[in-house]
């Protein structure tokens, strides 16, 4: 893959457990370059690259909490000084309630959403602007984060409204997390099942990802491409070991994603299953079983 690269790193976020970790391994494997782990924890994150270096890899470390402005902006200006931009970004970090956590499902709505949309968007604010030309963007979704996921008609159809921006978005987001608070979530048209913050979290993170595309779409910048991508169901912390598939099952599609050729007209702007398949986000079938 020819790329104009102007030094420009890649860069994972959330990368030293589980797929995360995984993606790094496989782009310092598949892509020559440099290539960035990153994780909140200092300790851990260099732990994961020292694991990485006993395989032969390379990869470098930057600590970055997603949920840190001061963070994500030290790590804006060390990408910027020392490499000039970005070729790759994945969008990895995310986190989870167990099933049984007994915290009140307003707090798990603000938390989840906290970190797994509004943090997202936020690192997104702050390094897209360091994005090359042929850059990929990769965005970790779910099977969660399929529109199917919320039985209200009128949400679902503001959130696959072609003319959905991010502003409305946001304020959709917020609205679940003010009704989950007053427990006036499923008359207002959104899911009440075990899992329904991180749901609700990864339908927020799916439906940015168009937007974004159309703005990328519009941008000077040529052939930037950004997809969002349900890994499957993994055999990671976040799911209490019980997903069947390895890390590195769950790495390929993300791979596949953050690797795509210059130029490519599709995948783009779109849903994509860890069988590396387009999937109608909008009217499914979602394909199973992971």
């Amino acid at each position: 893959m020819t790329r104009l690269t102007y030094g420009a790193g890649k860069y994972v976020t959330g990368g030293n457990k589980g797929i995360g970790y995984a993606i790094v391994k496989g782009l310092c494997e598949k892509y020559e370059g440099l290539v960035y782990l990153t994780a909140r924890d200092v300790g851990r994150g260099e732990a994961a690259v020292a694991e990485l270096k006993k395989l032969g890899l390379e990869p470098k470390f930057h600590q970055l909490d997603i949920t840190d402005q001061e963070s994500l902006d030290s790590f804006r200006d060390f990408i910027k000084k020392e490499h000039g931009g970005i070729d790759i970004l994945v969008n990895n970090a995310a986190m989870a309630y167990k099933i049984n956590a007994t915290e009140p499902f307003g707090e798990k709505a603000e938390k989840t959403l906290y970190v797994n949309y509004f943090s997202l968007l936020k690192t997104c604010d702050t390094l897209f602007p360091l994005l090359c030309p042929h850059a990929r963007v990769v965005n970790l979704s779910s099977s969660a984060g399929h529109l199917s996921r919320i039985p209200g008609d009128e949400l679902k159809k503001k959130l696959a409204s072609p003319t959905l921006t991010i502003g409305q978005l946001s304020e959709l987001m917020k609205d679940f997390i003010q009704s989950a608070m007053e427990n006036k979530h499923q008359q207002k048209g959104w899911p009440n099942f075990a899992y329904a913050a991180y749901a609700v979290s990864k339908v927020g993170v799916s439906a940015l990802t168009f937007i974004q595309q159309r703005a990328f779409d519009a941008d000077s910048r040529e052939d930037i491409v950004v997809n969002a991508v349900h890994p499957g169901y993994v055999d990671t912390d976040m799911t209490s070991h019980m997903g069947p598939l390895t890390i590195e099952q769950g790495a390929d599609a993300p791979l596949y994603l953050a690797l795509l050729p210059d130029n490519v007209k599709s995948p783009s702007g779109n849903y994509i299953w860890c069988n590396r398949e387009i999937v109608d986000w909008i009217n499914g079938p979602m394909p199973g079983p992971y």
